[in-house]
C-alpha cells in the first residue's frame, strides 16, 4: 500500500465530508470520501482500457479540478501521471508526447493530439461515472515530467511514488501544515511545483487546497478572505505584481505566509510586500529533479532576505571543479575512464550547487547523462553559495554567466542593486555580444510608473556611482513587460536574442 493510498483513507475516515480540493472560481469541490472513489474509480477504468499498472497516462485538460482529480487518482492507481500542458501549441504537444511515451492520454476531446494515441474520458472528479471497485495494489505509480532546462535539450524525469511522498511529508512538515491550513495555488498544475507543494502536501496535512486557473491582481485579497486561505503558494512575479499596489481590502490576518518559489526573489520585492502586507515570504528552492522542495526559509527563526534558506528535503554542497581522476586506476588514462573531481568551497565562495537525497533522481528517464555522479550528487547548473550558518544564495544560473574579458559577472548582484532604485519595477540583467570583450552586460527594466525620461540617466548615475565599471550595464532598455515562462520564470533566452538583435 502507497503512502498516498494511506493518507487518503486515513482522511476519509476522520472527516470524508472535509474539503480536500475547491475552486476558485466557483462553488465545485472534491471531498476526501470523493478523492477516495476516485482513486478505485481511475484503477478500474484503466483496467478496463487495458493500461497496466506502471504505465504512464498523459493528462491533458484545461479545468484545474478536473486535471487535479486526475492526475492524484492515476498516481494512486498505480499508474504514471503524465502532466501536459493544456495550452501547449502542437509541436510542443507532440515533443512532449514523444519524450514520454504515455500509453494513452485522459482528454476531453482528441483535436490536437498526435494520432494513434489511446483517449481516455475523464470520469468526472467524484468518480461517479464507474462503480467503485476493489482497492488498487501498490505498484510502480509516479509523475513523469518533460523538462528542456536552459539548452533546449529534452531531458525525462520519472519520480516515484516513494519520491513525491518523501518531498510532499516534507513541506508539510516544514511548513507545519494541518487539516486547519486552506492552501492556494494559482501556479500551472503541469509544473512540479503546484503537483508536489500544492496538491501532494496538502494530502499529507488532510489541508484543504484551493485552485485557480491563473492568477489577477484584481480582487486578489478579497478572494483569499472569502475562501478563508491560511498559506499561499506563489512565484516571484506574484509578490512582486501585489507589492507595488495597496490592497483593496485589508489582507485576512488568518494568511500564515506566502510561499515564493521556482525562481530567487529580489530581497527589494520582498521587503515592500512584508512592510506592506505584514504576512512573511517563507523563500524556497526548488526543481524537478529534486521533486520540487531542495532548500527553505524557516517559518519561525531566521527568515534571510535574498536566501533560499536551509536544506529542508535534500542534502546541499558547493564545489568548484578540482580537474579529472581516474575512474578505472589504471596508469594508462582513457577518456571515458575520467570523471570530474570536485572540492567544496568555503562559506561565501560562489561555487556549482549540487544536491542528493532520498527525492531527487539518480539518472534521467530519457535524454543526456553525466549530470549526477557515482556518490549520488546532482549538478544543478546553478551557481550560489552558503554562509556560515548554512543558509543557500544564489547568483543564477551557470549559463547566464556574463563574461566580459574573462571577468564572470554574475547578473542577480547587478540585478539586486538596479530593483533597489526609485522607478524600477523589475530588472533583468543579460549578455550581450561585443567583438572587442566578447560580452556586455545590458539591462531590461520595467518602470514602476508611467515612462519616465529621466529614469535610464539615473540609473546610469546610480551604477556609475555604485557598480564596478564591469558590473554597469552598457545599455538600458525600458519594456513595458518581460517574457515569460509559465512559472513566472524570465525567459532570459529571449532576452538575449532580443539583445543580440539591437547590438
Amino acid at each position: 500500500m502507497t503512502l498516498f493510498k494511506q493518507w487518503i483513507d486515513v482522511a476519509a475516515a476522520h472527516g470524508g465530508d472535509a474539503a480536500y480540493l475547491e475552486d476558485a472560481a466557483g462553488a465545485r469541490k472534491l471531498s476526501y470520501a470523493g478523492l477516495q472513489r476516485s482513486t478505485r474509480t481511475w484503477a478500474r477504468l484503466l483496467d478496463r482500457a487495458g493500461v497496466a499498472p506502471g504505465a504512464r497516462v498523459a493528462i491533458w485538460l484545461p479545468d484545474p479540478l478536473g486535471y487535479a482529480s486526475a492526475l492524484v487518482s492515476i498516481l494512486v492507481a498505480g499508474r504514471v501521471a503524465v502532466p501536459l500542458d493544456p495550452a501547449a501549441p502542437p509541436v510542443a504537444l507532440a515533443r512532449m508526447i514523444e519524450v514520454a511515451r504515455p500509453a494513452a492520454v485522459v482528454c476531453d476531446g482528441s483535436s490536437g493530439l498526435p494520432p494513434g494515441l489511446p483517449v481516455l474520458r475523464p470520469p468526472g472528479p467524484g468518480g461517479a461515472e464507474v462503480p467503485p471497485g476493489p482497492p488498487p495494489a501498490a505498484s510502480a505509480g509516479g509523475i513523469f515530467l518533460c523538462t528542456s532546462g536552459t539548452t533546449g535539450t529534452p531531458k525525462g524525469i520519472l519520480l516515484s511514488a516513494d519520491q513525491l511522498a518523501h518531498v510532499a511529508a516534507c513541506v508539510a512538515a516544514h511548513h507545519r501544515l494541518t487539516p486547519a491550513d486552506r492552501g492556494y495555488c494559482c501556479l500551472p498544475l503541469f509544473h512540479i511545483n503546484a503537483e508536489v507543494v500544492g496538491l501532494l502536501a496538502t494530502l499529507a496535512a488532510r489541508a484543504c487546497l484551493v485552485l485557480d486557473g491563473k492568477f489577477s491582481r484584481r480582487g486578489f485579497w478579497a478572494m483569499i478572505e472569502e475562501r478563508q486561505v491560511t498559506w499561499i503558494n506563489a512565484v516571484p512575479a506574484i509578490i512582486t505584481i501585489l507589492a507595488m499596489d495597496l490592497p483593496e481590502v485589508r489582507p485576512p490576518s488568518r494568511v500564515r505566509f506566502v510561499r515564493s518559489a521556482s525562481a530567487p526573489l529580489p530581497p527589494s520585492a520582498l521587503r515592500r510586500f512584508e512592510g506592506a502586507f505584514g504576512i512573511p515570504v517563507i523563500e524556497t528552492y526548488g526543481m524537478t529533479e529534486a521533486a520540487s522542495m531542495i532548500t527553505a526559509n524557516p517559518l519561525d527563526g531566521p527568515r534571510k532576505p535574498g536566501s533560499a534558506g536551509l536544506p529542508a528535503a535534500a542534502e546541499v554542497r558547493i564545489v568548484e571543479r578540482a580537474g579529472a581522476a581516474r575512474a578505472d586506476g589504471l596508469g594508462q588514462v582513457r577518456a571515458e575512464g575520467l570523471r570530474e573531481r570536485y572540492r567544496r568551497c568555503p562559506p561565501g565562495a560562489i561555487g556549482r550547487v549540487q544536491i542528493r537525497g532520498p527525492g531527487v533522481i539518480t539518472g534521467y528517464a530519457a535524454g543526456p547523462a553525466g549530470a549526477i555522479d557515482a556518490d549520488g550528487w546532482l549538478d544543478t547548473g546553478d551557481l550560489g553559495h552558503v554562509d556560515r550558518d548554512g543558509y543557500l544564495f544564489l547568483a543564477g544560473r551557470a549559463d547566464d554567466v556574463i563574461n566580459r574579458g574573462g571577468e564572470k559577472i554574475h547578473p542577480r548582484e547587478i540585478e539586486d542593486f538596479l530593483l533597489a532604485q526609485p522607478g524600477v519595477r523589475s530588472a533583468v540583467v543579460v549578455a550581450a555580444r561585443d567583438e572587442v570583450l566578447g560580452e556586455r552586460p545590458v539591462a531590461y527594466v520595467i518602470p514602476a510608473g508611467p515612462e519616465d525620461d529621466q529614469l535610464e540617466e539615473a540609473l546610469r548615475a546610480a551604477c556609475a556611482a555604485a557598480l564596478p565599471r564591469p558590473k554597469r550595464p552598457d545599455a538600458f532598455y525600458l519594456v513595458r513587460e518581460l517574457p515569460l515562462g509559465p512559472t513566472g520564470k524570465v525567459t532570459r533566452g529571449r532576452l538575449r536574442e532580443l539583445a543580440a538583435a539591437a547590438a
